[in-house]
């Protein structure tokens, strides 16, 4: 499946393997949004598809959203960047099957939440790190990123140090303290393989992909209170005029 030159998405078995393409930070302006969201239900659409694994190409895994695109459009433009990434996490959480974020470089802001929006996160153990940068940027915080963080960080001292102290989260510090599931030594390749063998586990359960869904959003019902309006079960449940 080609998504465009942005991302891609190949198949590993069971499991489909999303990778934001290129060495650069990987904004999430709108393109690289549309491009994500037009993979993720790519692979909803996938017979037979088992677990999914995002993944990114160079030092970052994404350095958050387009601000410098954002300074020179009008505020509604502005508006469409956060509400399509919106749009993005819910059509995560809404996905019929486990998900599994290979944090395979730096991971701020938005990108941070986008790793934190999966199931399962395995994270580069010896590059890289967790970083919500709204305070060092002097930016506030959009009020669903914030029930990400407060659903996914177990701990309150650790969400005070990520977004009121600014603090950058190593691999270690973030298995540690409960914020991602696992460090996997070597590469950008060994991170993926690490994050592809943890969904290929999950996908040979044969779980009935509708109630995993269900049960995830039940599980985190202020993220999906937030989000379910903007995702595409949304956007198809809408009349047609």
């Amino acid at each position: 499946m080609d998504t465009g030159s942005m991302c891609s998405v190949e198949r590993r078995g069971r499991v489909h393997l999303i990778t934001i393409t290129g060495a650069g930070e990987h904004r999430l302006g709108l393109p690289l949004i549309s491009a994500l969201r037009s993979a993720v239900a790519a692979v909803r659409a996938s017979p037979g598809a088992g677990a999914l694994v995002l993944a990114a190409e160079g030092k970052y895994f994404s350095n958050g959203f387009d601000q410098a695109w954002a300074r020179t459009v009008p505020r509604h433009l502005q508006a469409s960047m956060s509400e399509g990434f919106r749009g993005l996490v819910a059509d995560l959480l809404a996905l019929p099957m486990p998900t599994v974020a290979a944090v395979t470089g730096h991971a701020a802001a938005a990108g941070c939440a986008l790793a934190l929006a999966h199931d399962t996160v395995v994270m580069r153990g010896s590059r890289g790190f967790l970083y919500m940068s709204e305070v060092d940027a002097g930016i506030k915080i959009v009020d669903y990123f914030a029930e990400v963080l407060r659903q996914k960080v177990p701990d309150a001292a650790t969400r005070r140090d990520m977004l009121l102290a600014g603090g950058k989260m190593t691999a270690a510090e973030a298995v540690r303290r409960g914020v991602v599931d696992a460090a996997a030594d070597g590469g950008v390749e060994d991170v993926v393989a690490a994050a592809v063998a943890a969904a290929e586990g999950l996908a040979a359960r044969k779980w009935d992909g509708e109630v995993v869904a269900e049960i995830r959003k039940a599980m985190w019902p202020a993220v999906w209170g937030k989000v379910k309006d903007y995702g595409a079960e949304a956007a198809a449940a809408r009349p047609r005029l």
